[in-house]
């Protein structure tokens, strides 16, 4: 399944207090619209489904035009084949899990496309089917909820902040299944989120977005190592995104990986040896030293080189590393800096404990 080509958006509105002038484009895969919540995002995701009138905007979808103000065009949300997944799931709660997917595919354009059993398998509905929407778990609900819009065989998919309703666990539950929807359906997404695990783990562009504007949009790799970003991202959530492979699974608890700088030790993983891994580390995690540490419990000891170092406003700085071609960054005080003599081009070590890299900050690489 694809859609027509990548997603355009310009567009302008004035509301009270607050003005919206943005634009970006969306390649294929995930890109996710990320800021704090009042920024912007859902009223642009409104726009591109026909939901929001802009003042003035200009959104196209490969060659098809969805809103030109200046032409005088915005095409009916039916007629934009665009998929739009809610933070609730908004199930009909009269009908059977199946009976709500197959609403989706009522309104599906002729063509290629996942039949019901594909997506059944692709989300694990397969037991469900028979369930009305009351004996589900909010986790469940929303697996429902994307099966239904993917089922109406859209030309892109919407998904706005789908599991900001759901705790830890339920999130947990959730993201591999919209790994694999990211992976194995080839569907343009544009993704709603404040959260920045999220969207590390999903998202292939990241469009930042702040009081109405663009600050920073490009592949979520360089977005999240971007020191000039962490302010906005929140320094406790500023960290760097690297792709690491599975080399073996330990038999005392711990999966190797081979990341482009050497070796990573995390707790198991629960993916086989030769996958790819997409790791989020978070700069408050990695300490520093101007020798290779020895005689410490940390396993995970990198060579790196300083690339960058950003002071803060209060005494703490920021170092983005050289990570054999990946970039780290570490969150260190301003006194640490002096004490290391750090400057760019100088090699030292980064450490990082094993157990630093949490479960929700480990994902498919896609």
């Amino acid at each position: 399944m694809s859609g027509l080509g990548p997603l355009s958006v310009a567009l302008r509105h004035r509301f009270a207090g607050f003005a919206l002038d943005l634009a970006f484009d969306a390649p294929p895969g995930v890109t996710a619209l990320f800021g704090r919540s009042g920024s912007g995002k859902t009223t642009v995701v409104n726009a591109v489904a026909g939901l929001f009138r802009p003042q003035a905007a200009r959104i196209t979808l490969g060659d098809a035009v969805l809103c030109d103000t200046d032409a005088g065009v915005f095409l009916p949300p039916y007629r934009r084949r665009i998929g739009y997944v809610f933070q609730d799931a908004r199930l009909f709660p009269h009908l059977t899990v199946q009976q709500n997917l197959l609403y989706g595919r009522f309104f599906a354009q002729k063509g290629a496309g996942p039949d019901l059993a594909a997506i059944t398998d692709l989300l694990g509905l397969g037991a469900l089917l028979n369930r009305r929407p009351g004996a589900l778990s909010g986790g469940e609900k929303s697996r429902v909820a994307l099966g239904r819009a993917i089922l109406s065989r859209p030309r892109m998919l919407l998904m706005d902040e789908p599991l900001a309703a759901l705790d830890e666990a339920r999130k947990a539950e959730i993201l591999p299944y919209l790994e694999r929807l990211r992976d194995q359906l080839g569907l343009p997404i544009l993704y709603v989120s404040h959260a920045a695990a999220e969207v590390a783990r999903l998202a292939t562009t990241v469009v930042l977005v702040e009081a109405g504007r663009v600050t920073a949009v490009g592949p979520v790799e360089q977005v999240f190592a971007d020191t000039a970003t962490a302010p906005a991202l929140g320094l406790r959530e500023a960290g760097a995104v690297i792709v690491a492979r599975v080399a073996a699974q330990e038999e005392d608890g711990l999966t190797r990986l081979e990341s482009p700088a050497g070796p990573l030790f995390l707790p198991r993983v629960a993916a086989p040896v030769g996958s790819e891994l997409r790791l989020r580390i978070l700069a408050q995690d990695v300490m520093l030293a101007l020798d290779r540490p020895a005689g410490i419990s940390a396993l995970n000891l990198l060579p790196v080189q300083v690339q960058e170092i950003r002071m803060g406003e209060g005494p703490g700085a920021l170092v983005r590393l050289d990570a054999g071609g990946s970039a780290i960054l570490a969150r260190v005080t301003r006194r640490s800096v002096t004490a290391l003599g750090l400057r760019p081009g100088q090699a030292v070590w980064a450490v990082l404990k094993a157990v630093s890299v949490a479960q929700e900050n480990v994902g498919g690489a896609g």
